[in-house]
């Protein structure tokens, strides 16, 4: 499939709104209830400070000046980021934004040194991480719903 031409950037802090919904959409495409995002809405809500703070890397991709995803990686030691978020818009879901914006967080976190990405991932895209080289390591409860369970797992960069 050919990829579409797409541009990477830094994102800044005043985008954090557009982040946010685009974030809450990406995750609703999913067919989850007015309810359960409704309950996911503050781990979707990223602030001007936080895209801004030296510990993350926030980095979105625009398709003709849209705006049409972006990923968030926090650096968690020396050798270890954690791909907070990864969201592309619903209507260009399969069109490879989402292994661009991939490829483009593992170039980041080697450059960086990094060793792993550590990523706990809605159930709906492990198989997208595993596609692009993750592995699964177990799973964890959610910090938004209690008994909901997500899977780990881990991009090797050495």
């Amino acid at each position: 499939m050919k990829e579409p031409e797409v541009t990477i950037r830094p994102a800044i802090g005043s985008g954090a709104r557009t982040l946010s919904d685009l974030a809450v959409r990406s995750k609703a495409h999913w067919g989850y209830s007015p309810e359960f995002m409704e309950e996911c809405r503050a781990e979707l809500t990223y602030s001007a400070e936080q895209i801004d703070a030296p510990e993350f890397v926030f980095t979105v991709a625009e398709l003709s000046g849209r705006l049409v995803g972006f990923y968030a990686l926090e650096r968690l030691s020396t050798s270890n980021f954690d791909l907070t978020a990864l969201f592309v818009e619903p209507d260009v879901i399969g069109a490879g934004i989402g292994r661009m914006l991939m490829r483009h967080a593992i170039e980041i976190a080697a450059n960086e040194g990094a060793s792993d990405i550590v990523i706990q991932s809605d159930p709906h895209a492990r198989e997208f991480y595993e596609r692009v080289g993750a592995r699964y390591d177990g799973e964890t409860e959610s910090d938004s719903i209690q008994g909901r369970f997500l899977p780990n797992l881990i991009i090797s960069l050495d």
